[in-house]
């Protein structure tokens, strides 16, 4: 769709925002909206029942995903802030998380945490405001204002010193039509995309699984595995504990100070499903750390995260990452199995979801440990097996995964046209007056 511009601009007298249309005013959100305005007295009931939605619970661009329900005695001390049907919720923590929302019919009792500030609009229409402060200007505005490295933070109070262009209410409400229907059907496009993600992820695992329990040959005889989640196997294959094919051994721990030069640690951010990822690799001097606790990584070796949302999830290294030391998690070295298999086995739904408790202990954030990882049984073929399976994984999950890029590029690509369509028509960089879906009513 070819938008037309405004016939006429003017200087906003701010360079991030650049000329507004002629006729729009230039206003701090303060102008046209309060802050803040209600929270729970200390004195609530303790046995009120609150709906509560903290950060986490807030995605970029798709708003309010989650919440918890608590009594008032139980929840956490920062669940106090009141808010109603058109306010807008504003992180004002790690606001590098883009964490803002437009809050649309809540139940009486939703409650979200004191980490944002709650913006309620009095001079101009709540969804053009909730527009307006989902732009990408105005985020990136409440990123650079924000104070703190590891825990950016901005003031409620200067937070709404930051200013919007503002069109008169007919042409808010015209904005906010056209961008419902447009971002609508953005989503939509997104959700497909999404939903085709999930599903070649789950193509993904279940060509492991099976390929890894039982083999290439369908008409292969079988016989008890002896492990319940692991079922029948083919009646050649071996079912032996991991200890007995491969080392386990602890990365270093606590790295040392990170360096501009040096070799790279490999961490749990580097494990991908599989593969190394180099992205946000970290260097460090080994002189930094005791002789004892230096684990040299070696071609073939496994990483495999210990703890976290990754727990579970491994990779396989190969020469071209070397050199390179381990770093919190655990590193197995086969020794009766070939790296390959042994990686694709790691992966494979039976061992992470039947002998061993992931998501319980992503959940509760217990560490895995060597012992546990050990006793693990592993299905194992004759070496040339192992490496024809491996193979045939490998080209099959090759496909599956350039399929998953390509519908990740274009989920990226439609995020990124969602964000400049609202941008541009929230500072009139485009006049969408008569493109606006008359049918709709207009919005609060």
């Amino acid at each position: 769709m070819s938008l037309p511009a405004y016939p006429s601009y003017r200087d906003s007298g701010l360079e991030w925002l650049g000329a507004v249309p002629a006729h729009w005013d230039v206003k701090p959100i303060k102008a046209v909206a309060s802050v803040n305005d209600e929270v729970l007295p200390e004195a609530t009931d303790a046995e009120t029942q609150i709906e509560y939605v903290e950060i986490s619970d807030v995605q970029a661009g798709a708003g309010i995903k989650g919440s918890t329900s608590y009594s008032f005695g139980e929840a956490p001390s920062r669940a106090r802030r009141l808010v109603r049907d058109g306010d807008i919720v504003v992180s004002t923590v790690r606001t590098y998380l883009r964490a803002i929302a437009q809050v649309e019919n809540p139940p009486e009792n939703m409650i979200v945490s004191t980490g944002f500030a709650v913006v309620r609009p009095k001079l101009c229409l709540s969804r053009f405001l909730g527009y307006s402060i989902q732009s990408e200007a105005v985020i990136s505005k409440i990123i650079a204002q924000s104070t703190g490295i590891s825990y950016p933070a901005i003031n409620a109070n200067e937070l709404v010193k930051i200013s919007l262009a503002i069109p008169p209410q007919t042409e808010q409400a015209n904005i906010a039509k056209f961008l419902d229907r447009e971002t609508s059907r953005i989503d939509a496009l997104i959700e497909e995309q999404e939903r085709l993600i999930a599903l070649l992820k789950e193509k993904r695992q279940a060509v492991i699984s099976h390929a890894v329990t039982k083999g290439l040959d369908p008409t292969a005889p079988t016989k008890d595995s002896g492990v319940e989640w692991l079922g029948e196997v083919p009646a050649h294959w071996e079912v032996i504990p991991l200890k007995r094919l491969a080392t386990i051994r602890y990365g270093i721990g606590e790295p040392p100070p990170y360096r501009d030069d040096g070799v790279p640690l490999i961490r749990a951010t580097n494990v991908d499903h599989g593969r190394l990822s180099l992205s946000g690799l970290v260097l460090i001097d080994p002189s930094d750390l005791p002789e004892n606790r230096v684990i040299w990584l070696e071609d073939g070796d496994i990483i495999i995260v210990r703890s976290g949302a990754y727990t579970g999830d491994s990779a396989i290294i190969r020469s071209e990452n070397l050199p390179a030391i381990a770093g919190f998690d655990m590193v197995i070295r086969p020794f009766g199995c070939m790296s390959e298999f042994l990686s694709f086995s790691l992966l494979s739904a039976y061992l992470k979801e039947g002998q061993i408790d992931i998501e319980r202990m992503r959940a509760a954030q217990p560490h895995l440990n060597a012992e546990e990882l050990g006793g693990c049984m592993v299905a194992v073929p004759s070496p040339a097996e192992q490496a024809e399976i491996s193979a045939r994984i490998e080209r099959e999950i090759g496909a599956l995964d350039s399929l998953n890029r390509e519908a990740e590029a274009g989920t990226t690509l439609l995020r990124e046209r969602r964000s400049a369509l609202i941008s541009a028509a929230v500072t009139g960089k485009i006049d969408v007056r008569e493109f606006a879906p008359a049918e709709l009513e207009p919005p609060r």
